[in-house]
C-alpha cells in the first residue's frame, strides 16, 4: 500500500504552539526486562486532505473535565490538543492533573483491571486496544499516526563521531565501551512497546547490516536468544524510564537511547542529536520485504499477568479510543476529532515528528460514532492482519 496523498486542506486558522507539557508516568521499571518479537511494515504514511467542522463539534459535554491516558511519546503534543478541545467548547476544561502520559502496556492494565479511567485512550501500539481493550473496555480503535524509530545519543561524546544510518550499531557498542562514556538507556518492554521496538531495531539492523546475523548487534546489548527473554547487558546498559529519555541523555546518566523520532525531533539541542535508520530497521517500512524480515523476529515479556508473552514485530503506529467506561465519552470522540483535524494534524506532524494518518484507519468502523464517521476509513488490509 502506497503513502496517501499529502494534507491539502488548510486549518482554519493556525495552529496553536505547541505547550511542552511533560507529565512524569508513574509506572515502573519491572525488574525483569525481556525480549520482544518482530513483525513490522513501514509507514511513510501522510495525512490527506480534510475540510472539516470546528475541532471540537457539537460532541463535546460542556461542564466537562477532558482526562486523558496516553503513551508518554504524545506528552509534548497531546496537552495542546486537549487546549483545542477546551477552547472549542465552552465549559470543558483540559488540566495537567487529568493527563497522564506513560507506558502504553501499563495503561491497558490500568484499564483492564478498573483502576484506570479516561475519556481517551492512546497507545503506542496499534495491536494493544484490538488485542487487551476490545471488546469489553473499548468498541473500536483508530490509527491515526506513525513515527519511526531512530537513534538519540549525545554528539558532545567524541565516541560518536562518524555515526550515521549504516554503522550506528558498532559506534554504538564502540562508544559505550569506552572509558567514561555512560552506558547505553535501555526500556521496560514489558510496559513499553518502545522497550520491545528497540530491540526489534537491533535485530532488524544486524539482519540488513550484520551479514544476516541478527544477534551481530542485539547479542552485544542483551543476552538471551531471539525470541526470549531478553536480558540486558548490565556492563553497557542502564533500565531506564523512558519519559525521563531527554534528560537523561543530556544530563550524561545514560550516551543514547533508542526511541521514536518524534521524541527526538521534540528535545534536539546541543546535547542531543539522532540518527536515523533504514526505513526496515525504524519499522517504518510496510513493503513486502520489510514484512517478511519482521515475520522473522520475536521476543518476549511479561503480560500484565505475570505470565511470558511472545511479541510479534511490527509498523510503528498510534492507535486511540474511547473505552466503554470513560466519564465523558462524547468529549473522548471530540478529542479524537480534533486529533483527526487539521489543527491537530498541524501539531503531530510540527519539524516531521509524526507522519499524521488521514483518514484514520479504524479496526470497527461501524462501532465510531456519528462525528467521526467522516474521519475514518476500514483498516488496510495488511495492518488488519496483525489484530485478532
Amino acid at each position: 500500500m502506497g503513502p496517501a496523498a499529502p494534507a491539502s486542506a488548510s486549518p482554519r486558522r493556525s495552529a496553536p504552539s505547541r505547550r511542552r507539557t511533560w507529565v512524569a508516568p508513574t509506572a515502573v521499571w519491572i525488574a525483569v526486562v525481556v525480549a520482544v518479537a518482530a513483525l513490522a511494515g513501514g509507514l511513510g504514511y501522510l495525512a490527506g486532505s480534510r475540510a472539516a467542522p470546528g475541532p471540537g463539534g457539537a460532541a463535546a459535554e460542556a461542564n466537562s473535565t477532558l482526562s486523558v491516558l496516553a503513551a508518554g511519546t504524545l506528552s509534548p503534543f497531546f496537552p495542546t490538543i486537549a487546549g483545542l478541545v477546551a477552547e472549542e467548547n465552552p465549559g470543558v476544561t483540559a488540566p495537567a492533573a487529568t493527563q497522564l502520559y506513560t507506558g502504553s502496556l501499563g495503561i491497558t492494565t490500568g484499564l483492564v483491571a478498573g483502576t484506570s479511567v479516561a475519556d481517551v485512550a492512546a497507545l503506542a501500539d496499534f495491536r494493544l486496544a484490538p488485542q487487551l481493550l476490545e471488546p469489553r473496555r473499548a468498541g473500536y480503535e483508530v490509527v491515526f499516526a506513525s513515527t519511526p524509530e531512530v537513534l538519540v545519543y549525545n554528539p558532545t561524546i567524541a565516541a560518536f563521531d562518524g555515526i550515521n544510518s549504516t554503522n550506528w550499531g558498532s559506534v554504538l557498542l564502540r562508544a559505550v565501551e569506552t572509558p567514561g562514556v555512560a552506558p547505553f538507556g535501555v526500556w521496560n518492554a514489558s510496559t513499553d512497546p518502545n522497550g520491545y521496538n528497540e530491540i526489534f531495531s537491533m535485530m532488524l539492523q544486524g539482519m540488513l547490516y550484520g551479514g544476516g546475523n541478527v544477534s551481530a548487534i542485539y547479542g552485544q546489548f542483551y543476552s538471551g536468544a531471539p525470541g526470549a527473554f531478553a536480558v540486558p547487558n548490565p556492563a553497557i546498559t542502564r533500565p531506564e524510564s523512558e519519559a525521563q529519555a531527554a534528560s537523561l541523555v543530556e544530563t550524561g546518566v545514560v550516551s543514547a537511547v533508542i526511541t521514536y523520532r518524534a521524541f527526538a525531533v521534540e528535545f534536539a539541542g546541543p546535547k542531543l542529536a539522532y540518527v536515523p535508520f533504514d526505513p526496515i530497521v525504524g519499522l517504518a517500512s510496510n513493503s513486502s520485504a520489510a514484512l517478511a524480515d519482521y515475520a522473522h523476529l520475536s521476543t518476549t515479556i511479561l503480560a500484565s499477568t505475570g505470565a511470558p508473552e511472545t511479541v510479534g514485530a511490527a509498523p510503528v503506529l498510534f492507535g486511540i479510543t474511547v473505552p466503554l467506561d470513560a466519564p465523558n465519552p462524547a468529549l473522548g470522540a471530540a478529542f479524537l476529532h480534533v486529533v483527526l483535524s487539521p489543527q491537530g494534524i498541524a501539531v503531530l506532524s510540527e519539524r516531521g515528528a509524526f507522519t499524521p494518518i488521514f483518514p484514520g484507519w479504524a479496526d470497527r468502523p461501524s462501532a465510531v460514532p456519528a462525528l467521526l464517521a467522516p474521519d475514518v476509513v476500514p483498516m488496510p488490509a495488511w495492518a488488519a492482519a496483525y489484530l485478532p
